[in-house]
């Protein structure tokens, strides 16, 4: 298979992932590794599992689809997913490589204690995000002194199984969000999948809130569910936009401008797909544009700084 895909030179794989799914991830590695080519991997969740699905994701595949049954019904299903989601119109195919080539462990760096209270970081990211994140989050140091809240697009399942892989990587603790939770320092918090997202603050504290409102924008979590629950942080806020589809984020990204908040998003030279960071960057309201192993720094000197 390998060498069809080296002399079709493709712009986007289909890959069906039939078998165990640890014995694809020599094959993916290989093809990644060596062509600027977008992978979007279709198998079912019961058997993949879902810790599999995310370290093929974070070997640069672009996407997931789940199938949920079998049978040649279920083939226009896909089909038409694959069609809406048009990969290889809106992939920037050279970051697949690239992201495999810097798939290393970033060793957090220790910083000088920041004195800071009620400061907040929110994140938000989709097709690409779990490689994107992993490039972020396990750059932050043990001493940062907000808590983050992350909303990845990713249906039920998956998220429980990025934030444990996130955690075992990271000087931060990271899990998934559940509700009640309240925020500490040096911790992340990744909205549960078909789980919208917001942060409240109480007396004792800012607590997460999870809801399974109708969906925004096709989205649930929903970025802008989130980003317009965190306006009131005002300049305490850090918000920050990452790799994704489409432009989920962006209307929040305004109001948090408008209350003084402080914005970052990826650039277009690392984004697997420049949507979402694009959206608010096309707004003007971009405080830093960045690739993405320059956004954990500057997520810190924010913090300090705001």
């Amino acid at each position: 298979m390998i060498k069809t895909v080296f002399k079709l030179k493709l712009d986007c794989l289909i890959f069906a992932a039939n078998i165990p799914l640890m014995n694809n991830l020599q094959t993916l590695k290989t093809i990644t590794r060596s062509t600027p080519l977008s992978v979007v991997m279709i198998s079912s969740l019961m058997k993949a599992g879902a810790e599999g699905i995310i370290k093929v994701l974070g070997l640069g595949t672009v996407d997931f689809i789940n199938k949920i049954r079998e049978g040649i019904g279920y083939i226009d299903t896909i089909s038409n997913e694959i069609i809406n989601r048009d990969y290889a119109a809106t992939v920037d195919l050279k970051t697949t490589k690239q992201y495999i080539d810097n798939n290393q462990l970033y060793l957090p760096k220790k910083i000088s204690p920041l004195t800071s209270s009620h400061k907040l970081v929110a994140i938000g990211t989709s097709t690409g995000g779990p490689k994107a994140l992993q490039q972020v989050i396990t750059k932050l140091p043990a001493d940062l002194p907000c808590g983050v809240v992350i909303v990845q697009h990713m249906p039920p399942g998956f998220t429980k199984s990025l934030a444990e892989r996130l955690n075992q990587l990271s000087a931060v603790t990271v899990k998934e969000a559940e509700n009640g939770d309240y925020i500490k320092p040096a911790h992340v918090y990744i909205a549960p999948g078909d789980y919208h997202m917001l942060v409240r603050r109480e007396a004792l504290g800012e607590v997460i809130s999870l809801n399974q409102n109708p969906p925004i924008g096709n989205h649930r979590p929903s970025v802008n569910a989130l980003f317009e629950s965190v306006v009131p942080f005002g300049k305490s806020l850090v918000a920050v936009i990452l790799t994704g589809m489409g432009n989920d984020g962006a209307e929040g990204m305004q109001h948090i401008k408008r209350a003084n908040g402080y914005i970052i998003a990826e650039d277009k030279s690392t984004s697997v797909v420049y949507g979402m960071p694009k959206a608010v960057v096309d707004l003007g309201i971009a405080d830093e544009v960045l690739p993405v192993d320059r956004i954990a720094s500057a997520i810190v000197n924010a913090v300090k700084r705001n």
